[in-house]
């Protein structure tokens, strides 16, 4: 009976440790379920995004003569990416070196358009009087479409490559000097009569104050910049020509290479969605609302 007893009264002591390890190892697939589940509501709308592509890609070959399958634009690529950086000579090079003139020519004309049009949109949200003056000026040349100053960059430069630029310039300049007008205009007053209180000269109002509270507003401006300027710069490709993606896919046209023409423009796409989201991300960084 003793023995019977201290078994009883045992038992329940040697099944405590089993349920509080049994408490301590449940949470952990609920702790799974709850990181792939972010990543599941984004993969599965994605998948079926691609495959619906897929599938009016599909249907669009066997509609029409000529345009090329998904399988057959996936066997070109194969061949073009196996050796993107070919040069055999001017006017026969890789895909590769193509977007890198792409990009360097974007690079080129974003640049100048950052040096004139951040300090330009200072200055039109910091002095009125330079507002009154430069705003019917924007409001006149924003609606332009960039193509339409091309031929005032080939009359300018005689050369298709500073022409190029020049479009990229004209077209990127906007939206930085807009965003950042407006971003001076929406600074509190109370940051500027504290400059007033202390003295500040204007060159120390624009770097300790102006500046760091426009920043977020400059990187969406050369956020959407960039945006613009690598759309541009296919279309100014195409008229110019050389060396370049837009050229680039001009050449396969008139060579009847529809397949690398459906290639080059996933690899636009591709490049531009890796700009854009690095500009968010540094747009992101210096936000304040983070």
């Amino acid at each position: 009976m003793k023995s019977e007893a201290r078994t009883l009264h045992s038992a329940p002591i040697a099944a405590q440790p089993a349920q509080v390890i049994a408490l301590k190892v449940a949470p952990a697939p609920r702790r799974r379920q709850r990181r792939l589940r972010p990543l599941l509501q984004r993969l599965i709308p994605a998948s079926c995004g691609i495959i619906l592509l897929l599938f009016v890609w599909q249907l669009a070959s066997m509609s029409s003569k000529g345009f090329p399958t998904p399988y057959a634009t996936w066997q070109a690529a194969v061949t073009l990416f196996a050796d993107p950086f070919y040069n055999n000579g001017p006017n026969d090079q890789g895909i590769g070196w193509n977007v890198v003139a792409s990009l360097q020519r974007v690079a080129i004309g974003f640049a100048l358009a950052a040096l004139v049009g951040i300090p330009a949109g200072f200055l039109i949200g910091r002095f009125s009087f330079v507002a009154h003056m430069l705003n019917p000026i924007i409001a006149l040349l924003r609606p332009v479409s960039p193509l339409a100053w091309l031929p005032i960059g080939l009359l300018l430069f005689q050369r298709a490559e500073p022409a190029s630029s020049w479009t990229i310039f004209i077209c990127s300049i906007w939206p930085m000097v807009i965003n950042t007008a407006e971003g001076v205009q929406r600074i509190p007053q109370d940051y500027l009569n504290v400059a007033r209180v202390l003295r500040l000269n204007e060159w120390t109002v624009m770097r300790r104050i102006l500046f760091p509270a426009v920043l977020p507003a400059v990187l969406t401006g050369m956020r959407l910049s960039m945006g613009i300027a690598w759309l541009v710069i296919v279309a100014a490709e195409m008229l110019t020509g050389g060396l370049g993606i837009g050229f680039w896919i001009w050449n396969e046209w008139n060579n009847l290479n529809v397949e690398n023409i459906l290639i080059a423009i996933m690899v636009i796409g591709v490049v531009g969605l890796l700009l854009e989201q690095a500009l968010i991300l540094l747009a992101r960084r210096f936000s304040w609302d983070k």
